[in-house]
């Protein structure tokens, strides 16, 4: 008989308990479904969630109290992290969005309300990561007297440059940089995001616009790929197989002197696939593509990707900010690649500003990092082996998978450098595993905590509900109903306890 040490936690929770807290409790399929849905039993207990999914309350507050003062009640107001935000976002929406006064003490845009247009303008704040700071709005709150100290949250500064510290310390995860090659965002989306704007940028003079997806990777990705290329009917190329090299090198001599680059996640996320990256840029660097890897799946500290890249694109929520309460990544340029210089230019440029309290608040966590990782890499074998020969478990799929191992180890740091992600199928229905299961349950990972979710009913609700939509994930390998682990800093038996009662 086992007996978990973990306890359900309530839905909606926050995942930590902390005000800025990124993840929040869906403790069954029930409150999965609902929150896809839209259902008010189940979103008016989720005060808070992802910050690119869920508004913060204290930016809704915000928004409330800057149209008061302003006398536009009647309108909708999305805040941003930045005046070029709210630009790119007014542009985005065309009429009748309007910038908020310039002497407003933050940045965003007013329209009269409507709801297909704030759905628009939600969307792609989400994409590029353009959302103002939860820590940003708790402090305007208090300034204009909406929030009292003691509702507010309580949280140790770094004594020290904050900025430096972070760059500093991401520099020694990749080991090839320095600390003038970091590049911080305010989320791991905009590193993404402006990655692939600069990208663009610096290939289309040279008659490149043309991406290729490799893999199938975190939906915000696969949208900035989808709508942001020049043509997407013709400018976004997707290889769903991330292992088939031969049908890349066909792809480049059919196409190579239109490709600007390939984007692609290593490992993927999230059946944890790893691609050949040294062949894979090999070939970008013969035909002139610029090659950017997202590989915050596994970690830095646990796969060395900057020499094999021209950018790297990394969010550091995960794993570095390991309390689980931060949004913010970081673009790594590697100065080996002939791009180098042209992206140090630019990239200042293109990323959004750090709001000094969430760079203070990862600075006081990121030197917890490695050990983190440390623990992590211990656990992970242990939650796998007991995984692998469990007879309710159908798919099964880690680092070191069969048909990625021989690559992954290529870039592994050492052989035992496995990471926290772990997604699998069972072999009973969903609900029942999942509403039993007693571990934390919510989105995002890499934290101390360990987290699981239905993955792919959080990030693609619209192909589980369809048709055609569960044939494109079939293409892709996905089943609709995979579960997607992230192991955390908790001692091992006390996990695989845990997932044997769910089981069993």
């Amino acid at each position: 008989m086992f007996m978990s040490a973990f306890t359900h936690i309530p839905l909606g929770q926050r995942i930590p308990a902390s005000l800025h807290g990124v993840s929040a409790s869906l403790p069954t399929m029930h409150d999965v479904i609902g929150y896809e849905e839209k259902d008010p039993e189940i979103t008016r207990h989720l005060t808070s969630g992802y910050p690119r999914f869920v508004v913060h309350p204290f930016a809704k507050r915000a928004g409330v109290h800057l149209l008061r003062t302003l006398g536009l009640e009647d309108h909708a107001i999305w805040l941003t992290s930045s005046i070029r935000a709210a630009e790119q976002l007014r542009a985005h929406l065309g009429e009748p969005a309007t910038l908020l006064p310039i002497d407003a003490p933050l940045t965003g845009v007013t329209f009269p309300k409507d709801p297909e247009l704030s759905a628009r303008a939600k969307t792609f704040l989400q994409h590029s990561g353009l959302f103002l700071s939860s820590r940003e709005a708790e402090d305007y709150l208090l300034r204009v007297g909406e929030l009292t100290a003691d509702q507010a949250q309580i949280e140790t500064s770094f004594d020290g440059y904050a900025p430096a510290n972070v760059k500093g310390h991401v520099a020694r995860f990749f080991q090839h940089a320095a600390a003038t090659d970091v590049f911080l965002a305010n989320s791991g989306m905009n590193a993404v995001a402006a990655a692939f704007r600069v990208a663009s940028d610096l290939q289309r003079p040279r008659g490149r616009t043309r991406w290729v997806q490799l893999g199938w990777l975190y939906l915000d990705t696969i949208a900035i790929l989808q709508k942001s290329t020049d043509a997407p009917a013709t400018d976004y190329l997707f290889q769903s197989d991330v292992f088939d090299l031969a049908a890349l090198k066909t792809l480049f001599a059919a196409q190579g002197d239109r490709i600007a680059g390939v984007i692609t996640e290593v490992p993927t996320n999230p059946l944890i696939q790893t691609p050949d990256l040294p062949a894979i840029a090999a070939l970008c660097r013969e035909y002139g593509a610029i090659l950017i890897v997202d590989p915050t799946v596994a970690s830095p500290l646990n796969i060395d990707v900057l020499p094999h890249s021209d950018v790297v694109a990394n969010s550091l929520t995960k794993y570095a900010a390991s309390e689980g309460d931060v949004l913010l990544g970081a673009v790594v340029v590697n100065p080996e690649s002939p791009h180098a210089a042209d992206f140090r230019a630019r990239l200042p440029g293109a990323l959004e500003p750090v709001y000094s309290r969430d760079i203070s608040r990862l600075a006081c966590q990121i030197g917890d990092t490695v050990a983190l990782i440390a623990q992590i890499n211990r656990s992970a074998p242990a939650v796998i082996g007991f995984l692998r020969t469990h007879p309710r478990i159908k798919e099964l799929y880690w680092s070191h998978h069969p048909a990625s191992r021989e690559n992954y180890l290529k870039i592994a740091r050492s052989p035992d450098a496995l990471g926290s992600m772990i997604s699998f199928v069972v072999d009973m229905p969903a609900a029942a595993f999942y509403d039993r299961l007693r571990l934390p349950k919510g989105p995002s990972f890499g934290m101390k905590t360990t987290l699981i979710c239905p993955f792919i009913y959080l990030a693609h609700y619209d192909l589980v509900t369809s048709e055609s939509g569960r044939a494109t994930l079939a293409a892709a390998g996905l089943h609709p109903e995979l579960m997607r682990l992230s192991v955390g800093a908790e001692p091992a038996d006390d996990i695989i306890a845990a997932l044997a009662e769910a089981l069993n």
